[in-house]
């Protein structure tokens, strides 16, 4: 019995002691599960997929591979708050940083009269010292900022052939902005006209690397006039302009305006340009104007801020001192006015006074006549002449007179230099006016001339400039207009069409033809204003079709100035599928739909607009038309676009025809020549025949 209970006894213990066994494991593991699903849950809601948590036991074991050394500190604090840190066994491994997605790489290039900068992150592993050298080479006086870092990644591709075409692009540009990465290559750059605008343009259209992405953008300014010359003259002639300039768009209507407004009808230019010495010099130029018009005779110059008035001797006193003082008080404070009544010689006073002439004949022959201070100046008068018209084109038979006024080699020297402006004519230089007539094959001559002497001569300086254009005398007579320009641009093409390679803005092999034979076509066509138009059939989406066929026109813009076609005022547009001339639902009008066409663009105008002499005041300007050559869509240009020399609309014909009896007497003149067998001739070079 007493063993009975024995046995009994140890089996309870036996069976305790599983039970409690049991108990603890059943809660460790409960344990181990909670805490093992609660860090996994918190990894996951914090976007930590990649790191697993294991339990064993009270300690949490977190493995896999962390992104970034930040990351992998953020599981492990994350598990941290389900358990105690000191329970957490970090295993995770980290991401090695050369498997990293590689950095943008770039180089800025920026090129000045300074010198050269080279800005950007390059890869560590491209050598770019050979690179550096090529661009040591290039300045001279400048220096060389060095500002590239560099990063441990492999070098993109395409990287190589973009870095060669941004420094060829820079070899080629002096005053530009050049950025390179391995995919895309923009240029930013000013030229000193249009024509080398067109030059680079046609340069760097050459040997683009394929797929690579290229915008180019080079602005040419407008030219710089010095002096800034406004000349306005009412005469027996008429009422014309001897030289006009404008600052701004709205600037030049306003001038052009307040002339018709005074009963002007000649065809009149004033020329856009940079160097208006005032933002309010289309003040003074109006005002200038319609005081001139009030006196009914003379002439009034604007040379920078210096106001020139010189009124005619029909003018009264009474109406010069009124006319005088309202124009002081109307011009803006930096200008300034001399004004001057002119008055009647006495008979035989002229031809007391000193006097030099000079005589050009049509032949090109030159004879200086009259009076000089001493034998210096005669030489130098000479030599002056020698070097405009030839050494064998001037005859001299001056005589010495030490009692000249002041200045006269100056006076005498300017209007030589007027002189050699003109196919034929005269000089005529006293103490109180200078005076050129004479007949010209350039319709700017008038201008040029008044500018010269205005620049030479001074404020104050009385001077006549009556020059006839000729038509026969102009070297660009014969040439094909605008219009006719056109014309012979889309008969070439009818007679071979300029065909691309599908979907694409690259000229197909079979047309380069085609091509050498526009550019042939236009070659002695000048500089006119006409539109390359890309047009598309209707298929596919507008607005591809719409950038496509810009892409197309600039392409055709660029190869024709590389084959030397004159193409400066030329602009290239696209119009998509906007304008078919076929019907796009069969194959033959869809074909004839996708072209490439030429029209004349005409200068837009506008109506007078209404001139107030406040500052401020804003009166509309002419509607601009857009000029664009790159690659992006543009919107019509500002005032700055609009064309230099734009024609006044609705004007009746041409008043600038001298008194024939003044062209008669050059032409018909009695000289004493020398024996010119031999004398060069200054007449105009042959035009070439139209094709």
């Amino acid at each position: 019995m007493r063993v009975y209970s024995y046995l009994i006894a140890a089996m309870a213990f036996v069976i305790a002691a599983a039970l409690a066994l049991f108990t603890a494991l059943f809660t460790a593991g409960a344990i181990e599960t909670r805490a093992e699903r609660a860090i996994k849950r918190l990894l996951d809601e914090n976007g930590m997929a990649w790191a697993q948590a294991t339990a064993d036991g009270l300690l949490v074991q977190l493995t896999g591979t962390a992104p970034s050394e930040a990351a992998r500190f953020r599981a492990v604090s994350l598990a941290g708050r389900v358990v105690s840190g000191g329970r957490v066994r970090d295993e995770l491994e980290v991401k090695p940083t050369n498997d990293m997605t590689a950095p943008r790489f770039s180089v800025e290039l920026l090129r000045n009269d300074d010198g050269i900068s080279v800005i950007g992150l390059v890869p560590s592993s491209w050598d770019y010292g050979p690179k550096m050298d090529t661009v040591q080479a290039l300045v001279t006086d400048g220096e060389i900022v060095d500002m590239l870092e560099t990063a441990d990644f492999a070098i993109p591709d395409g990287w190589v052939e973009a870095v060669d075409f941004g420094l060829r692009a820079l070899r080629l540009l002096p005053r530009s902005k050049i950025s390179v990465s391995a995919d895309t290559v923009v240029v930013n750059a000013i030229s000193d006209s249009t024509s080398e605008k067109q030059r680079f343009e046609a340069e760097l259209s050459q040997d683009q690397p394929e797929g690579l992405d290229v915008s180019i953008s080079i602005s040419a300014p407008r030219p710089v006039i010095a002096p800034f010359i406004l000349r306005y003259v009412i005469d027996e002639d008429g009422k014309r302009f001897d030289a006009c300039s404008a600052d701004t768009p709205r600037a030049q209507a306003r001038i052009l305006a307040a002339a018709q407004a005074g009963g002007m009808t000649a065809t009149a230019r004033c020329t856009l340009g940079l160097g208006a010495p005032s933002p309010r010099w289309s003040d003074a130029s109006v005002a200038a104007i319609r005081a001139l018009g009030e006196l009914g005779a003379g002439v009034v110059t604007i040379s920078d801020v210096d106001v020139t008035l010189i009124a005619s001797e029909t003018v009264s006193q009474d109406d010069f001192d009124r006319v005088v003082g309202e124009l002081t008080s109307n011009l803006p404070e930096v200008f300034s006015l001399k004004a001057t009544l002119a008055t009647r010689k006495e008979a035989g006073a002229e031809e007391q006074a000193a006097q030099f002439n000079a005589t050009l004949s049509p032949e090109g022959q030159v004879q200086l006549r009259g009076r000089l201070m001493d034998e210096r100046m005669r030489q130098s008068v000479e030599a002056f002449a020698k070097a405009r018209f030839g050494a064998d084109a001037v005859y001299t038979a001056t005589r010495l007179d030490e009692n000249v006024p002041m200045n006269w080699g100056v006076r005498v020297l300017a209007g030589l230099g007027a002189l050699s402006e003109l196919g034929n004519g005269s000089l005529v230089v006293m103490e109180d006016r200078l005076t050129v007539r004479g007949v010209t094959g350039r319709a700017d001559a008038r201008q040029d001339i008044s500018r010269l002497l205005s620049e030479h001569l001074g404020q104050g300086a009385s001077f006549t400039v009556d020059v006839r254009y000729d038509e026969r005398l102009d070297p660009t007579l014969g040439l094909p207009s605008a219009e006719d320009c056109v014309r012979i641009a889309n008969e070439s093409l009818a007679r071979g069409k300029i065909t691309f390679d599908p979907g694409v803005a690259e000229i197909s092999v079979d047309a380069r033809r085609s091509l050498v034979d526009l550019a042939d076509a236009l070659e002695n066509c000048g500089d006119h204003p006409i539109e390359i138009g890309g047009h598309t059939d209707s298929q596919g989406r507008s607005e591809t079709n719409l950038a496509l066929s810009q892409q197309r026109a600039e392409t055709v813009l660029r190869e024709l100035a590389v084959l030397g076609a004159p193409v400066q005022a030329m602009i290239a547009r696209g119009y998509g599928q906007a304008e078919p001339v076929a019907d796009n639902t069969t194959e033959e009008g869809r074909e004839a739909n996708r072209r490439i066409a030429f029209k004349l663009i005409e200068a837009a105008t506008s109506e007078t607009p209404d001139l107030v002499d406040t500052e401020g005041e804003t009166d509309r300007a002419p509607d601009a038309v857009a000029v664009r050559t790159d690659d992006q869509e543009k919107p019509e240009a500002p005032d700055d676009a609009i064309p230099q020399d734009v024609e006044t609309p609705d004007t009746r014909g041409i008043d600038e025809t001298a008194d024939a009896a003044i062209a008669d007497d050059i032409d018909n003149a009695e000289l004493d020549w020398q024996d010119t067998s031999d004398t060069a001739n200054l007449r105009p070079r042959q035009r070439p025949e139209t094709r």
